[in-house]
């Protein structure tokens, strides 16, 4: 059968069958040069974590066709407004134009019709894909180095992000209940599950903001492989989630949540508050299981408490209890498991990390479809910059706490002209990555142990009103007389 020749950007199809056969082949062959060299040239940064065939064109289908925005051209234009969030559509549209114009070829028009529709078609299934991949070389590990006691080590916790106020998006998110119609924003509620390791966003899942994190942590159970550790704070240690992590042979280090009653004269004693102590099964279903997967679980659980104190220099010593289903005293002793749930506090930082470094705590997108793919797009650029931080630690022997996701961040944004539209040597480009590996290695992290990190907010807001009703009827009062600063009333 005759090989169908494929449309070129740029090319009509009828000029391609008018060609000479050599003249087609160059033909084709520069314009794969083109599609391959200029879309890519951040993959001589990133190196195999994204597979280039996952972004290729399907022999049929939406993304079949040879467009001036390809499957991978509209990828790396879409990853770099996310890895700088001041980065708009037309500046990405600027980009692209950039990229053809340096080789030569015919650039898209100035408008970003075509480029927001390039992101429109970009297939879901490809990018959770893509994602899925990337987190899977982020957590594997040739040595067991970076696990605990023989496992692999899962911290999960819960946060919210806001996202434009369309119609769209408030059918499907819901505002705060506090905030007046016409004057909030739709926000999503999402459980992340983090490698405790090399900071990788493994896995999350979205919901309302009416749904409890336990319900949203019961979709993800599935997730955890057999010999993986869980460490969550007291807000996951309900029986229906335990019971169904032991069920999926997955351990758990979690803080006893608030509800249970404390009895150190029930159970088995291991040592000092160090019990042995079993939960039967509640008579009531929680609304959180159906009923036929809360009738499979166990009728009984069988748990270690700990309780353990924590004394940091300038802090009243504080008793955290803790329950666990590691239940060998001597393997596990009461003191490695109080430190190993201090180190959960590092989970708020990787959500700092990619909520305020990468600025994902408000998305940009006007439709839930669209915001779907830029959250997963947020979560492919924060593994790939941990990626990098993995490789920096790796070649110059440095440990991966040491090296600062922000100051990795801001010098790949400075350097990432250089590898966009460099020279195309092979040597060139080694020389330029192993220099920037070497300038970020020089710049690690000052280790402050047990430092403090209040959430509280030193920067004042601004002195103006606050918007209480929807923008249109909103009427300020231009008085000379009256002073324009608000009430107290007002900033309440």
């Amino acid at each position: 059968m005759r090989q169908r020749t494929p449309f070129l950007p740029g090319i009509s199809h009828h000029l391609c069958g008018r060609l000479k056969r050599s003249e087609r082949d160059q033909l084709l062959e520069r314009i794969e040069r083109l599609r391959r060299d200029s879309l890519s040239r951040l993959c001589e940064l990133f190196g195999s974590w994204l597979p280039r065939q996952l972004f290729t064109a399907t022999p049929r289908g939406p993304n079949s066709r040879q467009r001036l925005y390809p499957v991978s051209l509209t990828f790396w234009a879409f990853l770099s407004q996310v890895l700088d969030p001041s980065s708009s559509c037309r500046e990405a549209v600027r980009k692209v134009q950039g990229w053809y114009a340096q080789q030569g070829e015919t650039m898209p028009e100035s408008g970003n019709g075509a480029y927001c529709q390039a992101r429109q078609r970009l297939p879901l299934k490809i990018l959770r894909s893509a994602h899925s991949q990337l987190s899977g070389r982020l957590q594997a590990s040739p040595a067991p180095t970076g696990m605990w006691k023989g496992r692999h080590l899962r911290v999960v916790d819960g946060t919210g992000v806001s996202m434009p106020d369309t119609g769209k998006n408030r059918q499907r998110y819901s505002q705060p209940a506090g905030q007046k119609p016409g004057c909030g924003f739709p926000v999503m509620k999402l459980v992340g599950i983090f490698c405790l390791r090399t900071g990788a966003l493994l896995h999350w899942v979205q919901g309302r903001l009416e749904a409890h994190e336990c319900r949203l942590f019961s979709r993800v159970i599935d997730f955890f492989n057999p010999g993986d550790l869980v460490v969550a704070d007291r807000g996951f240690s309900g029986y229906g989630q335990l019971a169904a992590l032991q069920q999926q042979r997955v351990d758990c280090l979690m803080r006893l949540h608030p509800a249970r009653k404390v009895n150190w004269r029930k159970g088995r004693k291991l040592g000092t508050r160090d019990r042995l102590v079993c939960w039967p099964r509640p008579y009531r279903q929680t609304s959180v299981f159906e009923a036929a997967d809360w009738a499979a679980l166990a009728t009984e659980l069988k748990l270690r408490m700990v309780a353990i104190r924590v004394t940091v220099p300038g802090f009243r010593t504080q008793q955290l209890i803790l329950i666990t289903t590691l239940l060998d005293p001597v393997k596990y002793p009461a003191e490695e498991l109080g430190r190993l749930y201090l180190r959960r506090w590092a989970v708020e930082v990787f959500y700092r990390d990619i909520k305020q470094s990468m600025a994902m705590d408000i998305l940009r997108c006007k439709s839930p479809e669209m915001i779907d793919k830029e959250l997963l797009m947020h979560g492919m650029a924060y593994n790939l910059i941990r990626a990098l931080m993995k490789d920096i630690a790796a070649s110059h022997q440095i440990e991966i706490e040491r090296i600062s996701f922000k100051g990795t961040l801001d010098a790949l944004r400075q350097w990432r002209p250089l590898f966009e539209g460099g020279a195309r040597g092979l040597r060139v480009s080694r020389k330029r990555i192993a220099l920037f590996y070497q300038i970020v290695a020089k710049d690690p992290l000052i280790i402050r142990p047990e430092r403090s990190e209040p959430r509280a907010v030193k920067r004042r807001p601004k002195n103006y009103r606050r918007l209480t009703k929807p923008r249109h009827e909103m009427v300020v009062e231009r008085s000379g007389k009256r002073s324009q600063k608000p009430s107290m009333k007002a900033l309440i």
